[in-house]
């Protein structure tokens, strides 16, 4: 099970990033782009997931598009959901307590990846990142 530790060493060993916060929650950024962040569950969330609502903590994540999404969604979706808050967007939400470590330094490098500028990310990859 991955902690908000495993989420912070992961993103912060990636090039250029920061940790800040937003409203109080943690966020990890490229360049001033978000590519993970702490995303509790707010009421509209629970209106629309209704007894589905997870418990646990929750890590939002940027993807690359929209069919990424949907492959992670339909890969596991005791680990990854959505709600209406995210329809049409390149991110999911994922249960941090229901991923293990190795998995999550996959996601967290795919996020980066998604939101690095391209130069930063192939400088990155040329190195051997990920």
């Amino acid at each position: 099970m991955a902690t908000w530790d495993d989420v912070r060493r992961l993103a912060l060993a990636l090039p250029e990033t920061d940790e800040g916060l937003s409203r109080d929650l943690s966020q990890w950024r490229v360049k001033d782009k978000g590519f993970v962040w702490e995303r509790p569950l707010r009421p509209a969330d629970y209106d629309a997931l209704g007894d589905a609502a997870p418990e646990g903590p929750i890590l939002g994540v940027r993807v690359a598009d929209v069919g990424v999404k949907e492959a992670l969604l339909a890969s596991d979706p005791d680990v990854y959901f959505t709600t209406p808050h995210f329809d049409g967007y390149p991110a999911v939400l994922v249960r941090l307590d229901r991923i293990d470590a190795a998995e999550l330094g996959e996601l967290i490098v795919e996020a980066w990846l998604a939101r690095a500028p391209k130069r930063l990310a192939q400088q990155y990859l040329d190195a051997g990142g990920e």
